[in-house]
């Protein structure tokens, strides 16, 4: 079995590749080191990482780790934002190398907040919604998916609050509804609430279109977001199995410790990340 002493070995170079200059990145990387492998899942940012900084600070930091996709926050981009501001904010994150694949989390108390989400999300040009409705509400998101569609994932919270705390309670929710919505699982906060994000990710695969990429210090309330490296979800396991389940989306790392000065976290994170796909690729891994 391979260590994590070995796989932060094997990681060292993703994360000296992810603190290098975006002009030594530009120069030397060949194409394929800005994916993850030739795996089809991509790693992103979650957009609430940033919420400390404005726009340029949170795309200047990934130039620096040589991440390319983001999940918007309306910090950044208003949900009342015109269409020249929209333009304007994709082409700042064109000329970063940067692609906002999806908007969210947004919180949905009234059907007027689905109604500005689902005109939000069309306006910004996107096809996925990471949504927290009220649970009345979720025909109505299911009739409103039909008509734009789109896909409409569910954060799950953990033990912070009731609503939708793990992805179980996601997938009961929306089994029965439109097969455009399901999850954006929250790895980190399910292993919290004291569930199997590894066995839950198998679980809930088909409905998983989008997931928060985090490790955590303990399976409790307790337990705080840490660098991918240093907390107690096995993440080559969690590698393997987004490759069992031949997940396709974005692995969008939220990184919620340090959080008005988190680079070091977040390029340490990016790191071990690129350094593990890498190195378990092709069946390097043992079983």
């Amino acid at each position: 079995m391979t260590t994590r002493r070995t796989f932060l070995k094997n990681a060292g170079g993703g994360l000296a590749l992810a603190t290098a200059s975006p002009a030594v990145l530009l120069a030397n990387a060949p194409e394929k080191t800005r994916a993850v492998g030739d795996d089809p899942f991509k790693l992103a940012l979650a957009g609430y990482t940033f919420v400390h900084f404005k726009l340029d600070q949170a795309l200047e930091m990934m130039r620096k780790v040589d991440v390319h996709h983001l999940c918007i926050k309306d910090f950044h981009l208003p949900l009342k934002s015109t269409a020249d501001e929209i333009a304007a904010f994709h082409e700042k994150l064109k000329q970063s190398g940067v692609t906002g694949y999806g908007v969210g989390p947004i919180y949905m108390k009234t059907q007027q907040a689905v109604d500005d989400a689902f005109d939000y999300a069309k306006r910004v040009g996107v096809k996925l919604i990471i949504g927290v409705p009220n649970p009345e509400l979720l025909p109505y998101v299911d009739k409103k998916v039909k008509e734009y569609d789109m896909r409409y994932a569910i954060h799950n919270h953990g033990p912070d609050i009731e609503l939708y705390p793990t992805a179980k309670s996601v997938y009961d929710a929306v089994k029965d509804l439109d097969p455009r919505m399901g999850l954006c699982f929250d790895m980190g906060h399910d292993k919290r609430f004291g569930d199997d994000p590894i066995a839950d990710l198998e679980k809930y695969s088909k409905r998983i279109f989008d997931m928060h990429l985090k490790n955590v210090t303990a399976p409790t309330k307790e337990g705080k977001t840490c660098e991918l490296s240093r907390g107690i979800i096995d993440i080559p396991a969690y590698v393997a199995m987004l490759r069992k389940v031949k997940y396709d989306g974005h692995c969008a790392l939220e990184y919620e410790k340090d959080m008005k000065d988190p680079l070091a976290g977040i390029a340490e994170s990016v790191g071990y990340f690129k350094g593990v796909t890498e190195a378990t690729k092709s069946g390097k891994r043992k079983s």
